[in-house]
């Protein structure tokens, strides 16, 4: 599938400066109406020099370099430098909160068809960053956003914003039902006799919590213009994920067998949601929205160094992901929770260790996502307008208190993930970048080095359509024997997994 990228990375074109010395009038990364023919007709400068946000083929001008950018009110942090610093931000940016699904995952899928759609959406995914690095630089963009409007005008914007505030949104929702599995459990095992305490009570109450912990803790930092701290505690997340992993694989076969599922579907080889598994698995493995920013903090961005920092990064996730799936699923198989802590009892003081760094992590990583919403309403709506308090308060209260809500009508984890997987995250990794290449790549569509972008754009609006209808199928359909927070199932048959905690 990434033969022809790979063959075009390797070209290198030696430009005339006679011919090629005046840059594109049409640079403003906010216009809309490009005219695309000059840069398709080049081939991709691979050069540590050439500046993504510069066209292919125009002069590089120190003295205009940025020089019409005005600067953001909001940017996330590009420390880094060094290929292991990248590779660190990427890695982290796909072994996130995701992961604790991709158990769930292989429940729906089966054991082998669920190892078969991990490496090959592993693959795709490494294909499809490291396109769309390559997308930027043939038009010369230096972000998702930018990339879809030179491309698609006005529509392209449409699109990259609503499946990234999707995205962003629905992750969202997916952390604020996570505090609800994680941190009511570890205060309970601390203080078994919380429910007859005044007022301290209600953190033994899974909507109390949630509420209590969002609005005075996770809301206020969503208002920070700033995020560059909070973003530094990816080491958090970090060391949640790697203390989760160790206690799934350690207490996993400590388990009865009242709270086991059937140990003859372990190893069935396919399910009936493989759709609503690629889902998941998508949500977990996206990492195309902050892409350009680990490119451009390389400090010599070029698309060989991004590609070493690709495939590392995709190694390590895929082995960190087959680790916590399979150690989690062949456990507990068909009653494997969307959030795999679901299964383990609460007074397990190992799976309660690991519950409570995952839900700490939830306090700052729902401000970096109501931060990527808030952006991407600015940048839609408000363009060009000054930074108002007001609007900065308000947009941040209406993210915070819709995914609240939505954490509150429901606990199942599953739900949420295949949700925002199946929407956006598959049009953000299998859809926009092969698209945005056949728009701005040279000759005919039908190329024979163009197979295997037709058939990745087909593979993601299939998933993307199927698994969204599947998935809201299951949201008004009556489900049975759903597992719950105790290992068992949940009080409500519906497919939202209504909580009564």
């Amino acid at each position: 599938m990434s033969s022809s990228v790979d063959d075009d990375i390797e070209k290198r074109l030696l430009l005339d400066d006679d011919n090629h010395s005046t840059p594109h009038p049409n640079t403003n990364v906010h216009s809309w109406e490009y005219d695309t023919n000059q840069y398709t007709q080049l081939e991709v400068d691979d050069s540590e020099t050439t500046p993504l946000s510069r066209p292919i083929g125009t002069a590089v001008d120190e003295t205009d370099v940025d020089a019409t950018e005005e600067p953001k009110s909001y940017r996330l942090p590009t420390e880094g430098g060094s290929i292991f610093a990248s590779f660190l931000n990427m890695a982290n940016s796909i072994i996130g909160a995701g992961i604790i699904g991709l158990p769930f995952s292989f429940k729906e899928a089966g054991f082998w068809m669920g190892i078969i759609l991990l490496l090959l959406l592993t693959l795709v995914v490494d294909w499809t960053v490291r396109l769309l690095m390559y997308n930027g630089k043939l038009a010369g963009r230096a972000t998702y956003q930018d990339l879809l409007a030179f491309s698609f005008g006005r529509g392209g914007l449409i699109a990259i914003s609503i499946f990234q505030f999707a995205f962003a949104f629905g992750g969202m929702c997916a952390y604020c039902v996570i505090l609800g599995d994680t941190i009511p459990h570890v205060i309970k095992s601390l203080v078994p006799s919380i429910d007859q305490l005044a007022i301290v009570w209600i953190f033994a109450n899974r909507r109390l919590c949630i509420t209590f912990f969002t609005v005075f803790v996770s809301y206020p930092l969503s208002l920070y213009r700033d995020i560059s701290k909070l973003a530094k505690t990816s080491g958090l997340a970090l060391i949640a994920i790697g203390v989760i992993i160790v206690s799934v694989v350690i207490e996993g076969p400590k388990m009865p067998a009242d709270i086991r599922g059937s140990p003859d579907l372990r190893f069935t080889f396919a399910n009936d949601e493989i759709f609503q598994s690629i889902a998941v698995i998508s949500f977990a493995f996206v990492c195309h929205h902050n892409s350009f920013l680990i490119f451009g903090s390389l400090k010599q961005p070029s698309l060989n160094r991004f590609a070493i920092v690709t495939h590392w990064s995709m190694v390590i996730a895929f082995v960190t992901c087959f680790t916590l799936a399979v150690s989690g699923y062949l456990v507990f198989t068909d009653k494997t929770a969307g959030n795999i802590l679901n299964n383990f009892p609460a007074d397990n003081v190992l799976i309660n260790i690991a519950r409570l760094a995952f839900g700490l992590n939830m306090f700052t990583t729902i401000p970096l996502e109501a931060f990527v919403c808030r952006e991407v309403l600015e940048t839609f709506f408000w363009p060009s307008a000054e930074f108002q308090w007001s609007r900065h308060i308000a947009l941040t209260t209406i993210l915070v208190l819709v995914s609240l809500t939505v954490s509150l009508l429901t606990c199942n984890l599953g739900i949420v993930l295949e949700l925002t997987g199946g929407f956006s995250a598959t049009a953000l990794a299998y859809v926009l970048p092969p698209l945005c290449y056949l728009k701005l790549a040279t000759g005919s569509l039908f190329q024979r080095s163009k197979i295997p972008h037709w058939a990745c754009l087909v593979f993601g609006l299939s998933i993307m359509v199927i698994s969204t209808f599947y998935s809201l199928q299951k949201v008004f359909t009556p489900q049975s024997d759903l597992p719950g927070l105790d290992g068992g199932s949940n009080s409500s048959n519906s497919g939202a997994a209504t909580c009564d905690l």
